[in-house]
């Protein structure tokens, strides 16, 4: 530092310029401002150059001489210099060398003369003056300095008492307790007590603590007083240690300090007379012993609250509660006396804020104001400190309040003028303050205005400048809210004025501000302070006592208590409200009913509650088998919708929460979504409608309301607006369809990831149906400007949002409809022509204007090669139409219009109604009808114009490009199937559309091919669905039953329906439609095989989705068959064969999955009771007795092969009864039968059934059939005989032997004919001996096997009553080659039809003896032989069984000539009636020749015969004839002698 200062050179040539250097260096730095760093260098400086005179470097007179000069720089040069040499003094007299400490002296002896002597002697040693002569001799010097030191820190001087007067402290006394009102002052008294202290010789100090005294009883004249003290006093401390000796006199342990002394504490505070720091000492308690209590007070406060909220036993009650009062009582007594907290009071009374706020700093937080009176009076202060600022700003309307008078004292905090002023002071105190501004709800209030004056300034506010600068005083406010106002709510005792004020305020933040608020309330606060933890735990413990006791009867006395509790403590009351609710669904109704006390603040608390409890992390929105949605979500959905239908609630944080969590790719919330707009708005979207609300919901918007809902709509147009208003302020509406629509399918790939598939259909269930119900809300309430406003085109929608078309074409619907019809009215105006043909061609044109914008649209939703088959304005057609546009419900009109007409009715009659309400309700209904029959007019017209649009339309809907089969495909892949799984209402429409299509005579579209396709292959599209879909999809195919059926039931209907309709064209041109050539049409017979082709189609989908074991395919199935239930099934054996799968799935199901099981059983309860509306199959498609082949023509199922009528009638039961398996086998082996039906003459005759169409060749059957009539009985079985592979020989011999067979059935022939006949049936029974004989004895074993229910483990079925056959067309020689394969296998009864073939076999039985008993007279047998020939039935079962396996083994060619044989035989004892003990393989499905029957059953008798001769001859044919008997027996019991044609109908009625 040294070389810095004073460099070696600068010594070295000091005569030079050294010298000149150092002086000038000098000159710097004493000219420099005197700072620590500046002061420090000069002093360095001067100490170098010492130094060096020490050291020797530098002679003591040159430096002395120098050093005069220094000392003329400053002042204080002197004692710079002195302090140098203090230093030096030290250093020298610690060294070794003797001549270094001379320099030193010598230095200074040249220096007395510009370093006062009187500096030196205070900072150098004794020794060092006593060297330089300051001092005689230094030990005398330290004796001096002791005692001077003793005499001025130790000795007391004291007063003699005794030479003091009490005169003169009486004087004083009257001196200052004399009447100050006059010209007195302070000064003058001053002097008076000058002069007697001085006359009486009074004590200075004594006579400052009689001042105090004084001025303690007249602590009111703090103007005379204070500049007395400030005059009398010399030292602060001496005035300190006064009031400190007085305070520490009141602290004895029953003493209490006098507010006066506080307040002249405060008075000298403020003043500055004391320092608190010196007077805080002296203050009990000490700072420790509060932070302690405070501690304590915590503890305590949280043991209530644990004892509040634990479960105690009756006898510990009482226990407590004694303690408790213990621990009262001991509070109670006067707590001790905390000075600190008395000064405090007493600072913030005379308004000191800043000694105030310094005490209240060294205190815990709210430890202070926790304390009634200090809180009161910091409320005083700040009531006087915002009081200008709430004259001006805060002050509402009418309002008066009482003024306040400002505080006198200049110390005081000035008050505030503006908003700015209040971050000075107010804000801190009020932080201060904190909850307990409870004390004061005058200023709670003030404060509350004066914030919603800020946010109304802040809101108006347009320059952004201003608004930044506002910004910080808003989070103050803020602030306050958070830490200030909802605490001292909760401490307000139910004071909804408070809570009403404070919405007031509130509700000018966002939502977001507010539930942060809440949040902050609920979570933090609580805990901040001991009194808060009680308040928390007592209102816990009164909301348990109020929920215990809440019922739908006592709703109006607990909500008063609910809306109590609420004023001031809304968080805890509602989440505990919640928590119950979440487990105890039944309390929704009465605790939203109980909320109508609550205020306007509570009401958007709860708001918040609900979206808290909803999004509590902790809780598992699943249940824990992973298929459902928690009970505790679905019970706060519910609450939802009814809290905020009922009760004024913003909904925006609830409606930005669905949407957050849509985002984040969660739909469970949807579901709150649903209720909300369920309730609020009245649209419910349920699958579950009857036809007359699906019906009515195809009307206008009133019979919607009136007949379309479940729930009852009224009153919800103040709630869907609150709704609508919320979605549109906050730009919530589109957002929303828009997630939804895309979370929809997103709920199957990202969310469904590794949830259960029933949940993942629930799922997307709910997302789709509050897609559907959220769009129809906004197109009912929005308006036009604000949807089209809202809704982008169809192209965007899908294009850039990814929207589903289905969705997106959902979404626009509305718009096209509002565009089309505001562009017709526009037209209408500009021409004025009343004529409806105008009318017509103005709406079309307003629709071609709407419309060719979309149809461009659609163009780029799928690839080009798509519109080869479509046109883009069909597709766009299809998408924007509703069933409104279709057809008007005039049904649903006359039904709700009567409903009307009979509750105006009612009303009349109804005496007891006073006559203003009878009035408003007749007003009421009046104007609903009229308003009805206003809106049916409406519809009709529109629907007239709509259906004179498509009339125009249809001509280029459908290109001719491709196939009819693609066209077909592309409708059913792009429009219907998309639409029909949509909703309920759509599934209508597109099976309504789809009969339009075809009304409307549309070129190039083949309605019977669509409907082929609908029927044909359901599996996978029901396998597909979810289980609202399959809902919707039924009723889809309910209604396109609906028009089959009504077209199959009726000929006259569908010879004007269908007759010469370009939809049922069997071969299509390339000339298109010509109308006029009835062959090319499908009449109604083959129409009628068509239908029953579908039906089986149906049957054999429905059996294989039961059989498949599958949940998602049995429960879909069975929703499916439910739906179509009123049209199918219609035949009995189809029928038959489901109830028995439908009874598996119910014995399988009920153990595993009881949901599956309940959908099973409500559905064979159903079906059963269906039973007695099903026909036989020979009833619903008529078998002409001629019937032909179809090698050509439309045939989309089996074709009808040639065959004998009995065999027809037997597969057509097998057809229907049998497995798909079997179909599927059967189908297989038509190849390898086609071979050996050329070998095999028994099988010329045989086929599968008809389920398909005929087509035009029917003619050429039936000109064959007339050529072979006219040649002879031989040729014409050779040609049988011969000839039997070709199909047209088939087709002859068969119709011939029908033909020949129905005659008998209608008139009586002559004997020759009869014959005829007989020799026929001899050949014939040679053919199908075989056949007969498997049939028999199948039918044997099923009687066998009866109870048991076996399932077969082998490929093939056996073919009895409960065989299905093939549905696809097959060769003629199929039948015998699985019969020869039977013969050669030991099978077991069907696995999927035995149990119907076992349940069903006494139907058939019964079926075919009263069949037989119309030709069959012989004697009854009595009951004795019933009993026995049971008995023996069952004695021979396992036999039977045996024997069978034996018969199959033998050799059938021998049979075959025996059977023959017999059969002759026995048709010449019985002629042409049948044998009492004949047997039947299957019931008699169509009406043949019962000669044909009668052969069958003679063939099987015989059969029988020959087989049990064989086996065992005696017990064999007893059994045999006994089972025989027991069974003509019930013919005749059952049928009676009846005429011969009618056979049929009994055959109907018996099953």
């Amino acid at each position: 530092m040294a070389a810095s200062v004073l460099p070696t050179d600068w010594i070295k040539n000091w005569e030079k310029s050294g010298k000149n250097d150092f002086l000038q260096l000098c000159q710097d730095l004493a000219g420099k401002p005197s700072s620590e760093v500046f002061l420090k260098d000069l002093q360095s400086a001067l100490y170098e150059l010492c130094w060096h005179v020490v050291q020797g470097s530098l002679k003591v007179d040159v430096a002395a001489s120098l050093l005069a000069d220094v000392m003329e720089l400053r002042e204080d040069m002197p004692s710079i210099l002195a302090d140098v040499f203090c230093v030096l003094d030290i250093e020298t007299g610690c060294l070794e060398e003797k001549h270094k400490r001379d320099h030193f002296t010598q230095l200074v002896g040249a220096c007395l003369f510009c370093v006062p002597d009187a500096v030196l002697k205070e900072r150098l040693d004794p020794e060092t003056l006593e060297s330089l002569g300051l001092i005689k001799q230094a030990l005398q010097f330290n004796q001096k300095i002791v005692k001077i030191k003793t005499k001025l820190f130790y000795k007391q001087q004291k007063f003699n008492l005794l030479r003091e007067e009490n005169e003169g402290y009486a004087k004083l006394v009257t001196e200052l307790g004399q009447d100050l009102t006059g010209n007195v002052t302070s000064h003058l008294v001053l002097e008076s007590i000058k002069s007697l202290i001085g006359c009486f010789n009074l004590d200075p100090n004594r006579v400052l603590d009689i001042i105090l005294e004084v001025y303690e009883c007249r602590s009111d004249q703090d103007e005379f007083f204070i500049p007395l003290i400030k005059s009398y006093m010399c030292e602060h401390q001496t005035l300190c240690h006064i009031l400190g000796f007085k305070f520490k006199f009141h602290q004895e342990p029953n003493g209490e300090t006098p507010s006066s002394l506080y307040h002249i504490a405060a008075a000298l505070l403020q003043h500055n007379l004391i320092a608190l720091e010196d007077l805080y000492v002296h203050l009990l308690p000490v700072d420790s012993t509060i932070v302690e209590e405070h501690k304590r007070e915590i503890l305590e406060a949280k043991q209530i609250a644990r004892k509040l909220t634990m479960v105690v036993v009756p006898s510990e009650k009482t226990d407590d509660k004694e303690k408790d009062k213990e621990k009262e009582e001991e509070k109670s007594e006067k707590p001790p006396d905390n000075q600190k907290l008395g000064l405090l009071e007493a600072l913030l009374r005379i308004g000191d804020w800043q000694h105030a706020q310094s005490i209240m700093e060294q205190m815990p937080a709210y430890y202070a104001t926790s304390h009634k009176a200090i809180a009161i009076a910091l409320c005083q202060l700040l009531h006087l400190i915002v009081e200008p600022l709430y004259r001006r700003a805060g002050v509402p309307k009418g309002a008066k309040g009482s003024l306040l008078k400002p505080l006198r004292s200049r110390q005081a905090p000035s008050p505030v003028e503006t908003f700015e002023d209040l971050s000075k002071d107010v804000f801190t105190m009020l932080g201060y303050l904190g909850p307990h501004l409870s004390h004061d709800p005058i200023l709670f209030a003030k404060i509350v205005r004066l914030g919603k004056s800020f946010m109304k300034e802040y809101q108006s506010e347009s320059k952004q400048d201003a608004k930044d600068k506002m910004d910080s005083l808003l989070s103050c406010f803020l602030s306050i809210a958070d830490q200030v106002l909802l605490p001292s709510l909760t401490l307000m005792e139910c004071n909804a004025c408070m809570s009403e004020e404070l919405w007031g305020f509130f509700k000018l933040f966002p939502y977001q501000y507010r539930y942060r608020l809440y949040g902050q309330w609920k979570n933090e606060t609580y805990s901040n302070h001991p009194l808060l933890v009680k308040v928390k735990a007592q209102t816990v413990d009164r909301a348990k006592y109020i929920m215990k006791r809440l019922t739908k009867e006592n709703v109006k006395p607990s909500g008063r208590q609910i809306g109590k509790l609420s004023h001031s403590n809304p968080t805890i009351l509602f989440d505990y409200i919640l928590s119950q609710i979440q487990w105890y669904d039944n309390l929704i109704t009465p605790v939203v009913d109980s909320l109508k006390y609550l205020t306007s603040l509570n009401y958007d608390v709860l708001a918040y509650c609900i979206i808290e409890a909803l999004a509590n992390p902790e809780k598992e929105k699943m249940k824990h088998d992973d298929t459902t949605i928690s009970s505790w979500l679905q019970s706060l959905a519910s609450l939802c919708g009814a809290v905020f239908r009922k009760y004024p609630i913003e909904l925006a944080g609830l409606l930005q929460y669905v949407t957050n969590q849509l985002k984040a790719g969660k739909s469970f919330d949807l579901l709150i979504l649903k209720e909300v707009v369920q309730k609020m708005a009245g649209i419910e979207i349920t699958d579950e409608m009857t036809v007359e609300q699906l019906e009515a919901m195809t009307g206008g918007e009133q019979l919607k309301a009136e007949g379309g809902y479940f729930g009852q709509i009224r009153n919800t147009k103040k709630s869907s607006q609150r709704l609508k208003d919320s979605l549109l302020d906050h730009e919530l509406a589109l957002p929303l369809c828009l997630l939804m629509a895309q979370q929809r399918n997103g709920v199957v790939f990202s969310e469904g990831g590794e949830k259960h598939l029933k949940l993942v259909g629930k799922l997307y269930d709910q997302c789709h149906d509050t897609l559907v119900q959220f769009g129809v809300f906004l197109a009912s309430n929005l308006s036009t400007e604000d949807y089209i406003k809202r809704v982008p085109s169809v192209d965007i929608l899908c294009n850039q949002f990814h929207t589903p078309h289905d969705a997106a074409f959902f979404l626009s619907r509305p718009m096209y409809a509002h565009q089309i019809l505001s562009k017709y009215d526009e037209l209408k105006k500009a021409e004025k022509g009343n004529r409806q043909q105008q009318k017509v061609h103005k709406y079309i044109a307003a629709c071609e204007q709407v419309m060719a914008p979309v149809h461009e649209a659609v163009v780029s939703l799928h690839p080009p090669k798509v519109w080869d088959d479509i046109r883009p304005q069909f597709y766009a057609t299809f998408w924007s139409l509703t069933m409104y546009d279709l057809a008007v419900p005039q049904s649903a009109y006359d039904r709700e219009v009567n409903k009307l007409k009979m509750q105006i009715k009612a009303i009349d009659e109804n005496t007891e109604m006073p006559l203003n309400k009878k009035k408003k309700e007749k007003e009421r209904c009046t104007a609903l009808l009229d308003k009805l029959l206003e809106e049916e007019k409406k519809q009709l017209e529109h629907v007239q114009r709509v259906l004179q649009r498509l009339k125009l339309e249809k001509d280029n809907w459908l290109l001719a490009k491709s196939t009819k089969n693609e066209t077909i495909t592309k409708f059913l892949q792009l429009c219907l199937f998309p639409r029909c799984v949509f909703s309920a209402i759509d599934a209508v429409y597109c099976a309504r559309f789809v009969e339009l299509v075809h009304q409307q005579k549309t070129p190039n579209f083949c309605t019977l091919l669509c409907y082929d396709r609908v029927f044909s292959d359901i599996i996978y599209t029901v396998a597909s669905c979810t289980e609202n879909e399959s809902r919707r999809y039924g009723r889809f195919l309910c209604c396109m039953l609906e028009t089959v059926t009504r077209w199959h039931s009726d000929k006259t209907t569908y010879e004007k329906e269908c007759g010469n309709y370009p939809g049922f064209l069997t071969i299509f041109r390339a000339s298109g439609f010509d109308g006029g050539n009835k062959a090319d049409q499908l009449d109604y017979e083959n129409f009628r095989h068509v239908v029953h082709k579908w039906h089986y189609k149906l049957t054999k989908a429905s059996v294989h989705c039961l059989e498949t074991g599958e949940y998602t395919h049995i429960r879909n199935i069975l929703i499916v068959l439910t739906k179509i239930l009123p049209y199918y099934p219609k035949v009995l054996n189809l029928g038959q064969a489901l109830e028995c799968r439908v009874h598996k799935i119910c014995q399988e199901e009920k153990e595993k999955r009881p949901d599956l099981y309940a959908l099973a059983m409500g559905y064979s309860g159903q079906l059963k009771s269906r039973k007695v509306h099903m026909v036989p199959e020979n009833e619903f498609h008529y078998k002409e007795p001629v019937s032909s082949t179809n090698p050509g023509g439309l045939q989309n199922g089996p074709g009808n092969t040639g065959k004998p009528a009995a065999a027809a009638a037997s597969a057509t039961s097998k057809n229907e009864e049998g497995t798909a398996e079997d179909a599927e086998k059967s189908k297989d082996k038509s190849q390898v039968a086609q071979k050996t039906a050329s070998k095999n003459p028994t099988t010329a005759n045989k086929a599968s059934s008809s389920n398909g169409s005929s087509t035009p060749n029917s003619t050429k059957g039936s000109k064959e059939k007339e050529d072979k009539e006219k040649s002879g009985k031989e040729k014409k079985e050779k040609k049988e005989k011969n000839s039997g592979s070709t199909p047209e020989a088939k087709a002859g011999g068969k119709e011939k032997q029908k033909e020949e067979k129905a005659g008998d059935n209608k008139e009586k022939t002559p004997k020759a004919d009869k014959d005829k006949r007989k020799d026929e049936k001899k050949d014939e029974k040679s053919k199908t001996d075989g056949k007969s004989t498997d049939k028999e004895s199948s039918k044997e074993r099923d009687v066998s096997k009866e109870g048991k229910q076996k399932e077969s483990s082998k490929g093939e079925k056996t073919p009895g009553p409960g065989s299905l056959k093939s549905p696809v067309p097959r060769s003629e020689g199929a039948e015998s080659e699985r019969e020869q394969k039977r013969r050669k296998l030991d099978t077991h009864s069907s696995p999927s039809h035995s149990s119907a073939v076992k349940d069903n076999l006494n139907d058939l039985k019964d079926s075919v003896s009263k069949h037989h008993a119309n030709h069959s007279t012989a004697p009854t047998k009595t009951e004795a032989d019933k009993k026995e020939s049971e008995k023996s039935r069952d004695r021979s079962k396992e036999r039977e069984k045996k024997e069978d396996r034996k018969d199959r083994k033998r050799d059938y060619s021998n049979t075959d000539r025996e059977m023959s044989q017999e059969a002759k035989r026995r048709k010449d004892e019985n002629g042409t009636s049948s044998s009492k003990h004949s047997k039947s393989a299957s019931p008699p499905d169509s009406p043949r020749s019962n000669d044909k029957d009668n052969s069958k059953r003679s063939k099987s008798t015989s059969k029988d015969k020959t087989d049990l001769a064989k086996t065992d001859k005696t017990s064999g044919s007893k059994k045999e004839s006994r089972h025989d008997k027991e069974k003509s027996e019930k013919k005749r019991d059952s049928t009676g002698a009846k005429e011969d044609k009618k056979h049929h109908k009994s055959s109907e009625k018996h099953r």
